[in-house]
């Protein structure tokens, strides 16, 4: 196995990914060609931004068998910012053979680069990592105080989204 960033070109392989998760079902209910333009997309605005970083999982025939996000934030409270991963999914055929622990250990080793002060994500506790202890069993510790809100916000069906900036403006 081998892990790399992502490019535009695995989007198809990624797409495969997350429609093979059960977890994931508001995404199955829509087309494989629907997600691979997404993932497409969201590939592109990753390689552009410079705050993201996507990895894949490559079985050595070639073909992805998991990946993973990860943004990089800052805090103004926190010498380092944090590494935040929004996603870590891995086949279920390809379970149990170090595809996880390996896009885990090269996002911890580039925030441990970047100099991040911790590495946080959120885990379904319906998902399997979840009740295998996945991360528990790599030293990770489950908040207990924390909730974890979410603002769905719509976004028109063909409406483009683009990554513009807030602009600050002075008062008088």
């Amino acid at each position: 196995m081998k892990i790399r960033s992502a490019k535009q070109e695995d989007a198809p392989g990624i797409a495969a990914v997350v429609h093979a998760m059960d977890e994931l079902r508001s995404v199955a209910r829509q087309s494989i060609e629907t997600t691979t333009q997404t993932v497409f997309s969201n590939l592109e605005r990753v390689s552009s931004s410079g705050c993201s970083t996507a990895y894949v999982a490559e079985e050595f025939q070639g073909g992805i068998v998991g990946y993973g996000a990860v943004h990089w934030t800052p805090f103004l409270f926190l010498p380092g910012g944090e590494a935040y991963v929004t996603e870590l999914f891995v086949r279920p055929s390809a379970s149990d053979k170090g595809v996880g622990s390996g896009i885990l250990e090269t996002i911890i080793a580039e925030a441990r680069q970047r100099g991040c002060s911790r590495v946080i994500l959120l885990n379904g506790r319906d998902g399997e990592s979840y009740r295998r202890s996945f991360y528990t069993k790599r030293g990770w510790i489950e908040r207990d105080q924390m909730a974890n809100f979410i603002l769905p916000i719509t976004i028109e069906p063909g409406k483009t989204v683009e990554a513009a900036p807030p602009t600050l403006r002075a008062s008088s």
